[in-house]
């Protein structure tokens, strides 16, 4: 009897095989990690992290807020309501958005236990280019463009 790849037309090696073995990029150091990513064995207990508001509940609250509030304060300058305060306020948000997003990714896909302090440098670079970003932010909405919202309309209309 014929295997079902043989009656495809398939090869087996034809077929993406995920391999064991970690993605190693030369010049990116690595921290060991022990066999499975398990550190001590099943018997021990659990060590929680030790609680901090502002990577807890509270966190996911003003991560959900504030997008929650950038739908509408997007919506303002294309029906007309502009002020300094709505457009301050709507640089600030996607600022604060932006770099919580960015965080998130890099936690998730520069993780501390393996890269060490890649990670750590990587969150200075995030907060820097978060710093340029709000001081080119103050420099649009010192500016007689009109702010954010200016740039915004006439994007829009153009």
């Amino acid at each position: 009897m014929l295997s079902l790849t043989s009656r495809v037309g398939l090869a087996r090696t034809s077929l993406p095989i995920r391999s064991s073995i970690p993605l190693l990029i030369r010049g990116i150091k690595t921290i060991p990690q022990p066999p499975g990513y398990i550190v001590g064995t099943v018997n021990d207990a659990y060590v929680p992290p030790k609680a901090h508001k502002l990577e807890g509940s509270y966190h996911w609250t003003s991560e959900r807020l504030v997008a929650l509030g950038l739908a509408p304060l997007t919506l303002a300058p294309l029906l007309g309501g502009t002020s300094t305060l709505l457009d301050s306020t709507l640089s600030v948000l996607v600022l604060y958005h932006s770099y919580t997003g960015f965080q998130s990714c890099i936690i998730d896909y520069i993780p501390k236990r393996v890269y060490g302090s890649l990670h750590n440098y990587a969150m200075y670079l995030l907060t820097f280019g978060t710093g340029v970003a709000g001081y080119g932010l103050y420099k649009i909405e010192t500016s007689e463009e009109g702010g954010v919202s200016g740039i915004v309309k006439k994007i829009y209309t153009a």
